[in-house]
This record gives C-alpha cells, sequence and structure tokens, in this order.
C-alpha cells in the first residue's frame, strides 16, 4: 500500500530547483554558443528558423515542454511501465539497423519527413528505467551470477544494436553504468579489470616498436606484461590475504626479469619478454595450484585475471589493425601519438586546440570568434561545441561551464543519495553516470586527451534528440525526487 503524503498541487514546491536552475542556466549556455559556432555573415538573422541557432530555440522551448509534462506524471508510472518502455525502445533500436538513410555513414537516424530523430539518445533513459526497476527488485542481489549477467544484459542488448547502426560512440556511453552498479555493490575488482584492460591497450599499442636499449625488446610488451606479474600479486595480497606468498612471487618475478635483461645486455641480446610471458604462466600455474589444494576461490579468479590479461593483451593488436574500422584505427592511432594526420583523422582535434588557445583568457567575445566564424572547426555547433566556448569566452568561460557541468554532477550525486527507495537512487546514479561520461569524453576529445568518438555535450551541442534525451533523464529524476516522502508499505 502507497499513501501519498504530497497534494497534486505540492508537486512543484518539492521540486529541486537548484537543479532546475542549473539546467536552465546550461540551455541559455548552450544556445549562446550554438549561434557562435553557426552564425553566418550572409544570414545575420540568429532568431530565424532557417538558422540552427533558431532551430536550437525550438529545440529548448520543446524540450521545457516536455519536461513539466514529465512533472506533472505521477512518478509511479516510471517504476511500472520501465520494462515497457525499454522494450519499446529496443524495438526502434532494432528497427534502425535496417533504415535505408545513411547519415556520415551512421545508420542510426529515423528521418520523418523533416524530422530527424536519433532512438539511441533516447535509450538511454530507458535503459536506466529498466536498470532501477529491475535492480530495486525484492531479492536482487548484484553478487549473484544470474542476477548480474541479467544487468549486463540489460546494458549490453541495446549496445549491440546501436554498434550495429555503425554509431560505436553512442554504444559506448552504455559503459557509464558500470559506476552505478559500482555504486550498488558491484566488486571493485571488475572496476579494477576494466581499468587494467585500458592500461594494456594503451601502453602495449603506444610503445609496441619502441626497442628497450640494446635488446630487441619491446618496451609496451615488456611493461604490460610487468603490470600483468605486479597486478597478479597485489591481487593475492589484497583478496587471498597471503602476503608472504604474494611478496615471494613478485620477487621471483622481478629476479627473473632483471637477470634475463642483463645477461641480454652483456652477453646475448635476445627478447627478455619471453622470460616475463613464462613467468606470467608460473603464476597461472601456482595461482590455480593454491585454489586446487585450499579450494579458496579467489586465487581461481585471480588465475583467470591474470590468463586474460594475456589474452586481451595479446589481441589488442590484432583487433586494432583487423577488425575495427580505418577511421576508427585513425583515431586511436592519432590519439596515441602515433600518427599525426593534420590533414586528415587529426584535422578536428588541430583546429579545436587551435580555436580554444586562441580565446585567450577572456576570449574573443559573443560572436567575435575567427577559427569558427570561417568554420574551420567541423562538426563545430554538434560535437566540437566546446571549441567555441574556448574561443568566444576564453578559459574563464570554459571554467565556469565546466564548473555548472560540475554543480549539476554533485547535485545528482546529492539527490541521488537522499532516495527513500532503491529504484530512485540507482536511476539517479544512471543519470548521473551518463552525465559525467558525456562531459568528460565531449570535453577531453575535444582538447585532444580522449578519442574523438562523437558523442555531444549536454545542453550544448545542436540537436533535438540530444537535448530531448538529456531532459527526459533529468526530469524523469527530478519527478522522482519529488515523490521520494511517499511511504510505501
Amino acid at each position: 500500500m502507497v499513501r501519498r503524503t504530497d497534494k497534486p498541487k505540492g508537486v512543484l514546491r518539492s521540486l529541486d530547483w537548484v537543479t532546475i536552475i542549473l539546467y536552465l542556466f546550461l540551455l541559455v549556455g548552450g544556445w549562446a554558443s550554438v549561434c557562435g559556432a553557426s552564425y553566418s555573415f550572409d544570414n545575420p538573422d540568429i532568431f530565424s528558423l532557417s538558422t540552427r541557432s533558431g532551430m536550437q530555440i525550438v529545440w529548448i522551448g520543446t524540450s521545457i515542454v516536455l519536461g513539466f509534462v514529465l512533472l506533472m506524471l505521477d512518478d509511479r508510472y516510471y517504476e511500472t511501465f520501465a520494462f515497457i518502455i525499454f522494450g519499446i525502445l529496443l524495438i526502434l533500436l532494432f528497427a534502425t539497423i535496417f533504415n535505408p538513410h545513411s547519415i556520415k555513414g551512421s545508420r542510426s537516424w529515423l528521418v520523418l519527413g523533416p524530422l530527424r530523430l536519433q532512438p539511441a539518445e533516447f535509450a538511454k533513459f530507458a535503459t536506466a528505467l529498466a536498470l532501477a526497476k529491475f535492480m530495486s527488485a525484492y531479492g536482487y542481489n548484484i553478487h549473484k551470477w544470474r542476477d548480474f549477467a541479467f544487468t549486463l544484459g540489460i546494458i549490453f542488448l541495446p549496445m549491440i544494436f546501436i554498434v550495429l547502426q555503425r554509431e560505436t560512440g553512442s554504444a559506448l556511453v552504455y559503459t557509464a553504468f558500470f559506476l552505478m552498479l559500482y555504486r550498488e555493490g558491484m566488486p571493485g575488482s571488475v572496476l579494477f579489470t576494466g581499468v587494467a584492460m585500458v592500461l594494456y591497450f594503451v601502453i602495449g599499442i603506444r610503445f609496441a616498436d619502441v626497442m628497450m636499449w640494446y635488446t630487441p625488446t619491446s618496451v609496451g610488451k615488456f611493461v604490460v606484461l610487468l603490470l600483468v606479474q605486479v597486478f597478479s600479486c597485489v591481487l593475492m595480497w589484497v583478496y587471498c590475504n597471503d602476503q608472504v606468498k604474494a611478496l615471494r612471487m613478485l620477487g621471483i618475478c622481478i629476479g627473473a626479469t632483471v637477470l634475463a635483461m642483463i645477461f641480454s645486455l652483456t652477453v646475448i641480446p635476445f627478447d627478455v619478454t619471453y622470460i616475463q610471458l613464462i613467468t606470467c604462466i608460473g603464476i597461472i600455474g601456482f595461482l590455480v595450484w593454491q585454489w586446487l589444494g585450499t579450494r579458496i576461490r579467489n586465487y581461481l579468479w585471480i588465475a583467470v585475471f591474470s590468463l586474460g590479461s594475456l589474452l586481451f593483451f595479446n589481441l589488442a593488436d590484432y583487433v586494432l589493425n583487423n577488425m575495427m574500422e580505418p577511421h576508427q584505427r585513425v583515431r586511436i592511432n592519432v590519439l596515441l601519438g602515433l600518427e599525426e594526420d593534420l590533414k586528415g583523422a587529426g584535422y578536428n582535434v588541430h583546429q579545436s586546440e587551435i580555436a580554444i588557445g586562441s580565446g585567450g583568457l577572456l576570449g574573443k567575445g559573443f560572436l567575435n570568434g575567427t577559427q569558427t566564424k570561417l568554420k574551420f572547426v567541423p562538426e563545430q555547433d554538434t560535437d566540437f561545441i566546446f571549441c567555441t566556448v574556448g574561443e568566444e569566452e576564453g578559459f574563464l568561460g570554459s571554467a565556469f561551464v565546466l564548473l555548472f557541468f560540475l554543480g549539476l554532477i554533485l547535485r545528482l550525486i546529492y539527490l541521488a543519495e537522499r532516495q527513500h527507495h532503491p529504484f530512485g537512487r540507482i536511476y539517479g546514479y544512471c543519470v548521473l553516470s551518463v552525465f559525467l561520461f558525456h562531459v568528460f569524453i565531449n570535453v577531453g576529445m575535444v582538447l585532444g586527451l580522449t578519442p574523438v568518438i562523437g558523442i555531444p555535450l549536454p545542453f550544448f551541442s545542436y540537436g533535438g534528440s540530444s537535448l530531448w534525451g538529456f531532459t527526459l533523464l533529468l526530469f524523469i529524476f527530478l519527478r522522482i525526487d519529488a515523490g521520494r516522502n511517499l511511504i510505501r508499505n
């Protein structure tokens, strides 16, 4: 039984107006940035619907109306119909795979006359609702393999459909939900494994062709294998509480590596990574033997981690050079410094950095950016909108924008933690995880710090689908938060 403590007229009073004010400020800042990025001297009317700045006003207006409608609905509807909404969006994502309209090589858009919609943007809030519904059910336990597998299925199913639409960037956004899983009790070892894989890939690929001193030893391979050894020993120390054996095993690995390096430098040059690989196999064998002898399952999981690390590292180069699309491969090589390609894949980032640098401390002023006015930066009003902020508003303006986003993220954490029901808390952490991922990756790729994967900056990038999608995410949570004082029996 649910007894309501608020009347319909109390919804607006119970809303978190701090978040709504942040939302409105970001909308205004986003519109000003779209104006700066799309302004044309041939058509100076920034309010004309024939311009992107004029159309963005339409998207902003409809987003505000959409937010108001979401606030007027009963907050229980979102939990009740979560799986139905998720199912509808999955059908749309699947149907979009066979969409005959291809835009910039992607089939992720549904074209309905003059209107273009991207279901992947709306699937984020649907996935968040489905996760919150499933994980808040009675008896759910993230440590149970069945529950955890179903949770991963909810995350990966829309990802697969989006990848099949050739929209890899939008699919990667769904990995942000792992931050929510970590908050809800997912073992830290899972998050650690993800970080380790990123390190293996970056270091192994970046320094694969760099040789160590006067030996035929790849620096990238040497460092990765050393990390596998160190990580395995540290995991055994932490999760098996076996400090003596962990230190002894680490000492053997480092000692064998040092002796092999000395022999390669002074006697016969050879690839030291062969010795490292043998010691890694020895670690795996030792861990399996410990598991068989003690029946402590953590030994087995660490052995699986070590074996998986070796397999991942050896497959990384193959995936990069044989499975990824050429433009994806070039972007990664440019990011890692293996290629420059200022006229190709690196052009966008290079021009973006020039635009941001030219803004200086205070910027050139509204509509006075030269790089953006002369259209040097491709996609400067969508994926690379932040370069317009940097050029026109300078370092201080960019810092203020990032502070507003930081304020939004911190406020969402506060709202999520004050929820009385797991559904609201889980959904809230899904929302803030998506926002954090978008801001971090988008700003990072504009600055050349992260790969260019083509995702929008929330409330700033031009377009109705992204703006509506972010509004749906945020305002559903605000409505759930407004009804948090329900007494549920």
